[in-house]
C-alpha cells in the first residue's frame, strides 16, 4: 500500500481519540481502519506526524506491550507515557491489558 495523505489523516484522526493515560497498538489502529495487516503502514504514517504532542502518537505501542519507537526517541516516549501515569518496566507497559484501547473504541 502506498501511504497517501488521506490514509495518514485517518490514522492521525484515530490517534487523537486515545485518552490520556491509555495506549493502543499499531494493530488496533489498523483493525479500526478495516485491515489488521496495515499495522506497519500505520507506523509509517505516525513517523510522519507533523503535530507530535497534539496528535499523541506516543500512546501507540507494540501489540506485546513493548513501548516501541518514537520520532523524538524512545526515552522521550517513555517520559511522555510516564507523565500520563502509565507505568513502564523493562520497556513494557505495566497493566497493558487494562489500559489498552481496543479498535471498537477507536472507530467512528
Amino acid at each position: 500500500m502506498i501511504l497517501t495523505m488521506d490514509f495518514s489523516n485517518m490514522v492521525l484522526s484515530i490517534v487523537e481519540r486515545i485518552p490520556r493515560g491509555r495506549v493502543t497498538t499499531y494493530k488496533e489502529i489498523a483493525i479500526a481502519l478495516g485491515n489488521k495487516n496495515l499495522a506497519r503502514v500505520v507506523g509509517l504514517a505516525l513517523r510522519r506526524n507533523p503535530r507530535l504532542i497534539e496528535v499523541p502518537c506516543h500512546r501507540v505501542v507494540y501489540s506485546d506491550g513493548r513501548v516501541g519507537g518514537y520520532v523524538l526517541g524512545v526515552d522521550r516516549k517513555k517520559e511522555l507515557l510516564m507523565s500520563e501515569g502509565i507505568g513502564i518496566e523493562n520497556d513494557r507497559i505495566v497493566d497493558f491489558d487494562r489500559i489498552l484501547v481496543r479498535a471498537d473504541f477507536l472507530r467512528d
